[in-house]
């Protein structure tokens, strides 16, 4: 099938494809050198997620879990290759229409650019290099597959004889396949001169079509080298990115011994029944829930700390000035909004770093301000009450999880970690920015959006074992989970099947009220059937959780954690 007269349709798109690649392979490795917001890829994508709405951010979440970025990073490459398809086809009748297209695709991943957090004029350089070098493929493909203008038919050698100017080899005329032996070749047909001989010449054409043939060789090597083009852009982008010296630079940290560190775990916090979640989360299996389509990679020599706004003395820190200082060690339990109940996004880590409540008391707080207003690298923004931070409770600028330097996926060189309050208003990662403020003059990046500007965490339970729709034999059955109230602590667990009467789980130690507590039912003596078990939790303040079902938004979900099991 052809896309047109003169080319296939696979030429047509893979001319649009190479010409694709060739602009974003160029456009790479400038944005590297510029900065990897100005990369018009991630851009548009990072414009996808600030313009989508609640409810569409939760749908991704809930199918996709973690590799949400992913998706939708593979979803704008996927429309990407589709629209650089389509301008092929549309180059191939005409280079002014591929060079529009490519043109307007282009004002849009400028315009995504030049909306990010900070971006400036010199951002749009990627782009526009980007698209110039992709017109300039586009335009060489198209010459080397010689699907260019046609010429014209009045610029042919004169034809000899024929009454109708049709060239005659020796043998005389070659008449038209279709056209009975020793008839005419019709007006509309010209044929090129014949070999000496009684050779017949090349295949007729009809007057108007392109004289030159499609050039499949010279497209292919074309099209070689638009893709090594693209490749070493793409090689290029990552060596100039500063990634791996990032990386260096993480796996050089030595971490100090902690000034204070953390009450002994007692004995009996960890139940260490198979199944159920530990209490402390590894650091590989610790949930990531954020906006950032790529992980930034921040090398720690370059990163600062700056504490701005309402303050009597502006802070700056680097993250020697971090480590130089008194560390404390805490054991906090961390909790997304976007957890639905009996959801995974939670975990409890041992997290080291410098109170945040002692850097804004050197600061010197204004009297009035009751907001903290933290910033990422990659220009995410996060609204915590000063009030939590300033309470007493461990609220940290974390540089290590578990004994590790952080990793970049969970913010390194640094990031806060407040106990009680759900991630979206404390746990801002790769923070470059805290801007003390108040909640009447500043927005964080979720409350525009629908969620509230405050979001403690609501008391809530899980059911780790047994799992939903699990086959069990009759018999002692073991039922046990998590429960977390952070920074009020759980005080009981109840647990019940079939909607029958509440039973009292056994609970296993915790350290401190701001850690998640595991609890186990022993004794459930399972008969055959099919049965529905339950769970609730009662923090130290004595409030149950409810049964009334909620969504996450705007302020985390509510409702009772249950799952089904088959006996028998």
């Amino acid at each position: 099938m052809e896309s047109n007269g003169r080319a296939p349709a696979w030429a047509a798109a893979l001319i649009g494809l190479v010409a694709g690649a060739v602009a974003v392979g160029v456009s790479l490795p400038v944005a590297a050198l510029v900065k990897a917001s100005a990369f018009p890829v991630v851009a548009v994508g990072d414009a996808a997620v600030d313009l989508a709405p609640a409810w569409l951010k939760e749908w991704a979440i809930r199918a996709f879990g973690e590799n949400d970025k992913a998706v939708l990073l593979a979803g704008v490459l996927a429309v990407l290759a589709a629209v650089a398809a389509g301008t092929g086809a549309l180059a191939v009748r005409g280079l002014r229409y591929g060079l529009a297209c490519l043109a307007a695709f282009g004002a849009v991943g400028l315009l995504a650019v030049l909306t990010r957090p900070g971006a400036g004029p010199g951002d749009a350089v990627p782009t526009l290099l980007g698209v110039a070098a992709g017109m300039s493929a586009l335009s060489r493909l198209l010459r080397r597959a010689r699907l260019g203008p046609p010429p014209r038919l009045a610029s042919l050698p004169a034809a000899r004889g024929g009454a109708h100017g049709e060239a005659r080899g020796e043998a005389g005329p070659r008449p038209e396949p279709g056209t009975a032996p020793g008839a005419e070749a019709g007006p509309e047909t010209v044929e090129r001169h014949g070999v000496p001989g009684g050779v017949p010449g090349p295949a007729v054409m009809r007057a108007g079509e392109d004289l030159r043939s499609f050039d499949r060789r010279g497209l292919l090597t074309a099209a070689l080298g638009g893709v090594a083009v693209a490749g070493i852009g793409g090689a290029a982008g990552r060596l100039l990115s500063g990634g791996a010296e990032a990386d260096a630079a993480r796996n050089g940290v030595a971490l100090p011994r902690p000034a204070v560190p953390a009450r002994p775990v007692p004995a009996g916090s960890d139940l260490k029944i198979s199944g159920l979640s530990p209490f402390f989360t590894p650091n590989h299996d610790f949930y990531r829930v954020d906006t950032a389509l790529l992980v930034p990679k921040v090398d720690p020599r370059d990163w600062t700390l700056t504490i701005t706004g309402m303050v009597d003395r502006p802070v700056e820190l680097t993250f020697a000035d971090l480590l130089g200082r008194p560390l404390v060690e805490a054991d906090v339990t961390l909790c997304c909004v976007s957890n639905e109940v009996g959801g995974p996004y939670i975990g409890n880590a041992r997290w080291l770093g410098v109170r945040l409540a002692d850097v804004l008391r050197e600061a010197g707080v204004h009297a009035g301000a009751d907001m903290l207003l933290s910033t990422s690298t990659d220009g995410w923004t996060c609204g915590t009450p000063a009030d939590v931070v300033l309470d007493g409770r461990e609220a940290l600028l974390a540089v290590a999880m578990n004994g590790e330097t952080l990793s970049a996926d969970h913010g390194f060189p640094a990031r806060l970690v407040v106990p009680g309050l759900y991630g979206y208003v404390s746990a801002t990662k790769w923070v470059t920015e805290i801007k003390v403020t108040r909640f009447d003059r500043d927005e964080a990046y979720w409350t525009p959006r629908g969620w509230s500007a405050k979001g403690p965490v609501k008391t809530q339970s899980r059911i780790d074992l047994p799992r939903p729709g699990e086959v069990l034999p009759p018999g002692r059955t073991v039922i046990a989970g998590v429960a977390w109230a952070q920074h009020k602590g759980v005080d009981a667990v109840e647990v019940r099947v079939d909607g029958g009467p509440w039973r009292r789980a056994r609970l296993a130690e915790a350290p401190t009220a701001d850690t998640w507590r595991q609890w186990v039912l022993d004794d459930w003596d399972a008969t055959a059937g099919e049965h529905t078990i339950e769970v609730r939790a009662t923090d130290a303040t004595g409030r149950t959780q409810t049964a009334e079902r909620a969504p996450v938004a705007p302020d985390g979900a509510t409702g009772l954690h249950a799952v089904t099991v088959r006996v028998g």
